[in-house]
């Protein structure tokens, strides 16, 4: 079982993902730290350097590596992961996904802290990024939509997860 968390970034992913490998006693990647890993670069260096197209290569090479590999794992994928090339399709094919949905207030409160770190919201005000948020989402969600489970909350149904793989 690949098991693939995924949502905007900020809505707690990687932290999630943790917990539940944790529950599921299964090793814990973060697609973002792995690809930092393998291009040598932080993803807010990448991006400055090469541009977004660029790092989305990266990333779905990455992603594809896990795909490939037989491992049962949890996957924290980065937020855009599941909106370009064929990523989701093939992460709806290979493993279950599960979306971590957050409103655009609570996401913009949490990344005002961070932006500094995150080059799609760097130099966006409290107002700039509500409203680049909001609009993202309305784009992003035809593809988190598609998950087999959406949560909002930060506990996820693992027992549903585990019924559903079997």
């Amino acid at each position: 079982m690949k098991l693939f968390i995924i949502g905007y970034m900020g809505c707690g992913k990687s932290t999630i993902g943790k917990k539940i490998a944790h529950q599921l006693s299964l090793p814990f990647y973060d697609l973002d730290k792995e690809i930092e890993q393998k291009i040598q670069y932080s993803i807010f260096d990448f991006f400055e350097k090469f541009g977004e197209a660029e790092f989305r290569k990266v990333e779905k090479d990455t992603l594809q590596m896990f795909l490939r590999t037989s491992e049962d794992c949890v996957i924290a994928t980065g937020g855009g992961t599941p909106c370009f090339f064929d990523n989701m399709e093939n992460m709806l094919k290979n493993g279950v996904c599960v979306y971590i949905k957050k409103s655009p207030k609570l996401l913009a409160n949490r990344l005002i802290q961070a932006k500094q770190k995150r080059p799609l919201i760097k130099n966006k005000t409290q107002e700039e990024l509500l409203d680049f948020i909001t609009k993202q989402l309305s784009v992003r969600e035809h593809y988190y939509g598609r998950a087999q489970f959406i949560v909002t909350e930060n506990e996820i149904p693992i027992e549903m997860v585990k019924n559903y793989c079997k």
